[in-house]
């Protein structure tokens, strides 16, 4: 099946590194022109658009803290003067914050983990939901976490940005289908990142999480990638307002696979 975004005008947020630059490089791959925006290491986002442009697509590099207004305001009307709108938002910006327990935890770290997450992503799809709606056509991909569902001690606000991430895109999803537009979200799993390297990195961490995963490996960027292109493309054009799990089987209760 060949999938094509030939046309249509992506923004990825948290687009420079990990599962953010994976999903813009491949939605160029599909076709798609690509802005990836950054809030840090202003390089690395330049090599992202080095990327996409070499592949032939149209490129812009775009930084924005998602958490403020005035800078998301920015990105979206620097989206309408060099491009003319927008078609697929994905949603990928995000922090897992600092590790402490409830009692423990400060709530400033608290509140910025969800301004990211949750806030961020609301504010962006807003912009994006403005522009789609008119137009009668574009998806928004909200990028969750298998902690949607999951528990996670030690990470609270995480866990409750990605719980509460799935409703945001339940409910905008309802507001926008009779417009013609889908709003979706994809929760990873264990992705192998950079970003968790202390855990794959150490044998006995990483042992513990392999025994999560049905599969018994992590996942690769490109794997979450792929599934986000399927789900921005017109194969999934009667798809919305759901959550696909792309997790090697971490949400499907692993341990009652040994007797339960």
């Amino acid at each position: 099946m060949n999938i094509s975004l030939a046309g249509r005008r992506a923004l990825v947020t948290g687009a420079n590194s990990g599962i953010g630059q994976a999903i813009a490089l491949a939605l160029a791959d599909a076709g798609a022109d690509v802005a990836v925006n950054y809030v840090t290491h202003p390089e690395a986002a330049d090599a992202v658009v080095a990327q996409i442009a070499a592949k032939g697509r149209r490129a812009l590099a775009l930084h924005a803290d998602v958490s403020n207004e005035t800078d998301v305001d920015a990105m979206f009307a620097a989206m309408d003067t060099q491009w003319g709108g927008i078609d697929i938002l994905v949603n990928c910006a995000g922090i897992d914050g600092q590790r402490a327990l409830a009692q423990d935890a400060k709530m400033a770290d608290w509140r910025r983990v969800v301004e990211i997450n949750l806030f961020g992503a609301f504010d962006c799809a807003r912009h994006a939901l403005a522009r789609m709606l008119a137009q009668g056509r574009g998806v928004i991909l909200n990028i969750s976490s298998v902690h949607e569902v999951i528990p996670w001690s030690g990470y609270s606000a995480y866990a409750a940005s990605k719980a509460a991430l799935g409703m945001m895109t339940k409910t905008l999803a309802q507001e926008a289908a009779p417009h013609g537009v889908r709003v979706l979200a994809l929760g990873p799993g264990a992705i192998r990142t950079p970003i968790n390297q202390s855990v794959w990195a150490d044998p006995a961490q990483s042992a513990d999480l392999l025994s999560k995963i049905p599969l018994g490996r992590m996942g690769r960027t490109d794997e979450i990638a792929a599934m986000a292109v399927v789900l921005c493309s017109d194969v999934a054009s009667y798809a919305t307002g759901t959550t696909v799990m792309v997790d090697g089987g971490m949400t499907d209760y692993p341990e009652f696979a040994r007797g339960g």
